[in-house]
């Protein structure tokens, strides 16, 4: 009788302790929940987000400004813009069109993870990318802000995000250096882009006109009404250009910038009042560097507004 107790009290024992476990919360449901988590979002300049499993392995860029600022955190892509290699180590990725063509072939060929595009831009290609199983980030850089978005955003997607800090850091301490050391007579500027047959003056909303205002010009086209299709650029008006009196006359192009300058000179040369401005009487008529202005340099940004500034800073001497 005392072992058939004992029996039923060790099986009345484990039955609770099992009821007490199998009531127990679990952490199956919590595994299940995480897993269906994204690994890393990132919300793109287009306010779109773009979820990934795992940090991007193959990258393609679009933009000369995106693989430089990739390599620059210490990552690599697979794919780049065609044309010249702005970086060095990455001459032997395939050429794959640009922001404004896109080779689709060449790029499936590829099968990326991911493909850094601009805003706006290449949203009319993201339906594209999308169907060969690989996701588009779309950014753009109108500002050095921009830049600096570019380079957070990126940091997050390859896992460099110490890196970028850095980065960051050191721009905006490029900026502080410029603000402290510009004359306080700022320089009149006149900041064109230019293509054959086509010359248009860089408001401040572009990176271009950015760059002016932080290495310490001043921009006589600020207050120029925008163009409708390229608003961060307005039409030359030759009666306030003379008005305004520009020191000095800064020219970015893609296309052959003597020719652009040359045209542009011809059709300024008709209107009375263009030879007595000081940027002509002076010969303060500059082409900038297409890898610096007129394109997105990436992390190279802290050599364009040093070189903005001294071109400024010479003016005043």
């Amino acid at each position: 009788m005392y072992h058939f107790r004992h029996y039923l009290c060790l099986f009345l024992f484990i039955s609770l302790v099992g009821c007490s476990l199998n009531n127990e919360p679990t952490d199956k449901n919590t595994t299940t929940e995480a897993s269906d988590e994204p690994f890393l979002s990132i919300t793109d300049f287009s306010n779109r987000t773009v979820s990934f499993q795992q940090h991007p392995e193959k990258i393609v860029a679009l933009g000369n400004g995106e693989t430089d600022i990739i390599y620059a955190l210490g990552g690599d892509v697979v794919g780049r813009p065609t044309g010249e290699a702005v970086v060095k180590e990455a001459e032997n990725a395939l050429e794959v069109g640009s922001t404004h063509s896109v080779d689709l072939e060449k790029i499936t060929s590829l099968e990326p993870d991911v493909v850094l595009g601009n805003h706006p831009m290449n949203s009319k290609d993201i339906d594209s990318i999308e169907s060969i199983g690989a996701e588009m980030i779309l950014t753009s850089a109108n500002s050095v802000d921009d830049i600096n978005k570019q380079i957070s955003m990126f940091g997050d997607l390859i896992g460099q995000q110490k890196k970028a800090d850095e980065i960051i850091y050191t721009i905006n301490e490029k900026i502080s250096d410029l603000e402290e050391t510009s004359s306080e007579n700022k320089t009149r500027v006149l900041l064109i882009y230019g293509a054959p047959g086509t010359n248009m003056a860089a408001l401040p909303n572009s990176l271009g006109g950015n760059i002016l205002e932080l290495a310490g010009g001043i921009n006589i086209a600020s207050d120029y009404p925008s163009l409708e299709t390229y608003p961060q650029y307005a039409q030359l008006n030759t009666e306030r250009i003379i008005e305004a009196n520009p020191e000095i006359i800064l020219l970015m192009s893609h296309g052959d910038p003597e020719e652009v300058k040359d045209s542009f000179i011809q059709d300024m040369s008709k209107n009375a009042g263009w030879s007595e401005l000081e940027a002509v009487k002076n010969n303060q008529f500059h082409i900038l560097p297409s890898n610096l202005f007129g394109t997105n340099p990436g992390t190279k940004v802290i050599d364009a507004l040093d070189y903005m500034h001294e071109l400024l800073e010479d003016v005043n001497k």
